[in-house]
């Protein structure tokens, strides 16, 4: 944790040279029953502060079953794009490799249709590429959350998770990335043959996709770290959707070809598993005890840096108090869903998914 914080710290932050060469980019957004949120992201993605012409906005809509196909219809000179007939495991890939098809610019950048952007998102996205001159950028995103339980413990997890991302992309130690704030070339893409060799894992259309285009391209993926790069979202609404969303998360943690994620996952999880384990063994010799509170306080200690340092960019402050108190939330969720998504099976967008 503490090579990631130093990691992170290092990572500079991009500021656009609004002179670059303009970059041709085919924004690419899967939808599924999105008719409560994805009128604003589609005004978002309409008044970004970049050129109208070297932009289009591509929505895959995923078997819908309320309004949000009318909803996108409504507004002019966005591409809808419906799949049907599918029988599949993998909905969300076969939505954006659907996108791409028809997308007639150079870059691919996705978000999710229940996300937020500002208005110079595109443009920051399109500089970055122009000045690093890589084929794959990943992205910072945020939770929007109120005070409750459930959203802040969401928001500082999900925090220290796109620390962690930008860390381990500048210093080249594993594949990291978040679907809802990603850009690629399309050619890319196309070499690497797409999701193919990975369609039939339901999740993992970031990291899996990620690791096959840095493999073919090595040395050229990169973070762009930029708050006017910020994708925001919103977070799960009930501790069941929550567990959810981290077992289809976890469940692609056995396909990673990138064996250095997967040996992190497997020291975060066999570390947090440690801690059930010295609670019963406490009963048997106080001294497991004793053990488990200086485990708790190390843990915290050793993660505080890089949680203070991705609070203070995501200007999440003010949720820091609630840190220390969290801990055994997050031993339980990371023992429970790293367990569950093993197992093979979740429900995701209404779908039972294997």
């Amino acid at each position: 944790m503490l090579n990631y914080w130093l990691a992170w710290k290092h990572i500079p932050v991009f500021v656009r040279n609004e002179k670059t060469a303009p970059v041709k980019i085919s924004i690419v957004v899967p939808a599924r029953n999105e008719e409560k949120k994805i009128d604003t992201l589609l005004q978002d993605l309409q008044a970004q502060a970049y050129p109208k012409d070297l932009f289009e906005i591509i929505i895959v809509d995923d078997h819908s079953s309320d309004a949000t196909a009318e909803i996108v219809k409504s507004f002019p000179g966005i591409k809808l794009v419906q799949l049907s007939g599918l029988a599949i495991n993998s909905y969300k890939k076969k939505a954006i490799e659907t996108g791409i098809m028809v997308a007639e610019k150079d870059w691919i950048v996705t978000t999710d249709a229940d996300c937020r952007v500002g208005s110079k998102w595109l443009g920051n996205i399109a500089g970055f590429i122009e000045e690093k001159k890589p084929v794959f950028v990943a992205a910072p995103v945020m939770l929007n959350c109120n005070h409750s339980l459930l959203q802040i413990f969401q928001a500082i997890d999900f925090m220290v998770l796109q620390g962690v991302t930008g860390a381990a992309i500048h210093k080249k130690m594993h594949s990291m990335g978040n679907g809802a704030n990603l850009a690629y070339e399309r050619k890319a893409f196309l070499d690497v043959k797409g999701f193919t060799g990975i369609d039939h894992i339901a999740s993992g259309d970031d990291m899996l996709l990620m690791h096959k285009i840095e493999r073919q391209f090595p040395g050229k993926t990169a973070y762009l770290k930029s708050k006017e790069a910020i994708v925001s979202t919103e977070p799960m609404k009930t501790w069941k959707s929550f567990l959810n969303q981290r077992i289809r998360w976890a469940s692609k943690a056995r396909q990673f070809e990138d064996k250095q994620v997967y040996a992190v996952l497997m020291l975060v999880y066999f570390f947090n598993l440690l801690f059930p384990v010295l609670i019963i063994a406490g009963f048997y010799n106080y001294f497991y005890w004793q053990l488990l509170g200086g485990f708790w306080i190390g843990k915290t200690l050793s993660e505080w840096p890089l949680v203070y340092s991705t609070a203070s960019f995501f200007d999440k402050q003010k949720f820091l108090k609630y840190f220390f108190f969290f801990q055994p939330l997050h031993i339980a969720y990371t023992i429970l869903s790293g367990f569950l998504g093993q197992l093979g099976r979740y429900e995701w967008k209404g779908r039972r998914v294997k």
